[in-house]
């Protein structure tokens, strides 16, 4: 192995697991600057199992025995969302660059002890908001920042996509709000990181939140469950550029309609959408100026792309370009984003949203 490579372990990668052995795993071992080099899980013949699966040369059942453990560079955090707190915050003691995925946390307040430490370790942090690291995504900022569209006036998001009301007992833990795994903090988190990202911050906002589909039905128990989680998220306010904003994020029954991300500016018009979700999908870009009479299919350029071409489509494509990012600001020393400080303005987003959708009020945002 090169001595040069990044040694990465990863704590929630269990043969059984959904998200970190469909994205972590491949992402990491098709990218030159990693190894993988350790795998956590809960019990340690699903570790030793895991391990020889995705190539790995140690094997772990104790988080706190991999994060100290001399040959791991890189830990990422991929297990359910209330135990993201503990396993990084012992990481970052450890002295190791971080990877946690998003929701970074349970709340503010967690989220802010995590951004602390990891600058007090000076370490380098990363979240998993990876729809970000789109190439669509990356131009739909370009070309604003470049003035394409001019001066920004209006933007609308709609996100309404299609929920699962039958689950097994082990998936609906998250219909709990209190667990931190819900539409609001993953559907609408992710899609309003995007909107931000590309637009800027709220500067004032008005929301509401609503749970249309209040209870779930186990397949494997038979029974139904109550759902506290909200699964209808809409959002209105101004930008701190000043242009006018709505968001709409919710779950449907029927005849879900994807993704969709309209633009207005003074000068031009951006169009994004797309049937999947913006985590996973490649949304198809339209775009006009004032010369165009109709909107024309914008191209994408290959620079965006910064993984190599045996990258996989789907999920692994968008955290490969974040791992990629995550490696250069380790060998370079400099900040790159979204890190644990960028979470932590998320989540106070999103506390913002909480408090005028229960209060009802509009939140002034600094």
């Amino acid at each position: 192995m090169s001595p040069e490579k990044l040694r990465v372990g990863i704590v929630g990668a269990s043969i059984n697991a959904s998200w970190g052995p469909q994205t972590h795993v491949p992402a990491v071992k098709a990218l030159p600057e990693y190894e993988l080099e350790a795998v956590c899980t809960a019990h340690s013949e699903s570790a030793k199992a895991s391990a020889e699966q995705f190539g790995a040369r140690l094997a772990f059942h104790d988080h706190r025995e991999m994060v100290n453990h001399p040959d791991v560079d890189v830990v990422t955090v991929s297990v359910r969302v209330p135990n993201h707190h503990q396993v990084t915050m012992d990481a970052l003691a450890a002295g190791k660059h971080v990877y946690t995925e998003w929701p970074l946390a349970l709340n503010v307040q967690e989220a802010q002890e995590m951004a602390d430490l990891a600058r007090a370790k000076e370490v380098h942090t990363m979240v998993g908001l990876q729809s970000r690291a789109s190439p669509v995504n990356l131009r739909i900022k370009e070309l604003v920042e470049e003035g394409y569209v001019g001066k920004v006036q209006a933007c609308h998001l709609t996100q309404l996509a299609g929920s699962p009301l039958q689950r097994t007992s082990a998936r609906t833990w998250q219909r709990h709000r209190s667990m931190g795994a819900n539409p609001l903090t993953i559907s609408f988190g992710h899609t309003i990181d995007i909107f931000c990202h590309c637009f800027g911050d709220f500067s004032e906002l008005s929301a509401a939140l609503s749970t249309e589909e209040s209870q779930w039905y186990e397949t494997d128990t038979q029974r139904y469950v109550d759902v506290t989680a909200p699964d209808n998220i809409l959002v209105s306010g101004r930008l701190q550029g000043g242009a006018w904003a709505s968001v709409h994020v919710t779950s449907v029954r029927l005849h879900s309609r994807g993704f969709r991300l309209e633009v207005y500016g003074q000068e031009g018009t951006l169009v994004a959408t797309s049937r999947e979700s913006p985590n996973t999908g490649w949304p198809k870009l339209m775009g006009g100026n004032t010369e165009a009479r109709e909107l024309a299919e914008l191209p994408i350029p290959g620079r965006l792309t910064w993984v190599p071409e045996n990258i996989p489509q789907g999920y692994p494509f968008n955290v490969a370009q974040m791992y990629r990012r995550f490696a250069e600001a380790i060998h370079s020393g400099q900040r790159v984003e979204p890190d644990f400080d960028t979470a932590l303005e998320r989540h106070r987003l999103l506390t913002a949203i909480e408090r005028s959708a229960e209060e009802g009020k509009r939140q002034v945002l600094v």
